[in-house]
């Protein structure tokens, strides 16, 4: 485990603009994740938007509610890829670009490898496919650091069924209503692009405590902002 008392950032070891995604299957505790890099961040002193996908903005939300609502069942693989495709190109060009362009450091739940897995994988209409779509939709925007938290499914499976039960939980959505078949094919889409491009990732077990987890998480995002102000060549454009 990493050391949680490791000692904060000076000013002049953080680099602005910092984009860090963290992405993984319905149940890996991402949006935890991100939350708790959020709050550890800030106590660094960094001025960090938290945000998700899809959603971000106000149209992003509003699509978010009815790509996600299982009343709104069915709508077809292409339909629904567009549709995350379309609140992400919102999200970057409305909230990501402008945040980073004034220096704040930016923490989403999600980003473009969750519709390569989801759409491109999990509804087989191609990886290659959807990663065009989405370059398209963003821009070529790319984090800086994408944190991979993985986790069998039987694990997360466990995990979306507690949650859901649990006081003032809500049911199932369209996609964590979908088979294990689904995603098993997710969960290896998310781990063949991590291998493809090892430099921009970090994959961690999400089937580790929480606070651990988080103290990891942490690592990775110091390491990076390291690495950028001693002019390591970033992968975001």
């Amino acid at each position: 485990m990493t050391d949680q008392a490791a000692s904060p950032l000076s000013r002049e070891e953080r680099a602005p603009g910092l984009f860090i995604a963290l992405e993984g299957g319905d149940g890996s505790g991402k949006s935890t994740q991100a939350r708790m890099l959020a709050e550890r961040l800030r106590a660094e002193g960094h001025d960090v938007l938290l945000t998700r996908e899809p959603g971000g903005t106000d149209v992003g939300e509003r699509l978010r509610s009815l790509v996600l609502d299982p009343e709104n069942a069915p709508i077809d693989p292409v339909t629904e890829a567009l549709v995350f495709a379309a609140s992400r190109s919102a999200h970057v060009r409305q909230l990501i670009r402008p945040a980073l362009a004034a220096g704040r450091t930016v923490v989403t739940d999600r980003y473009v490898d969750s519709s390569v897995a989801y759409q491109g994988a999990g509804r087989e209409l191609g990886t290659e496919t959807i990663a065009d779509l989405n370059t398209w939709a963003t821009d070529g925007l790319q984090p800086d650091l994408t944190v991979l938290l993985d986790v069998d499914t039987a694990t997360a499976s466990t995990r979306r069924d507690a949650r859901q039960q649990a006081p003032g939980g809500l049911g199932p959505d369209r996609m964590e209503s979908e088979p294990e078949t689904f995603h098993h094919r997710i969960r290896q889409a998310f781990m063949d692009r991590a291998a493809a491009a090892p430099e921009r990732y970090a994959v961690l077990d999400a089937g580790r405590p929480a606070e651990d987890l988080a103290a990891d998480i942490l690592a990775g995002v110091r390491s990076r902002v390291r690495s950028r102000a001693n002019g390591t060549p970033e992968a975001r454009r």
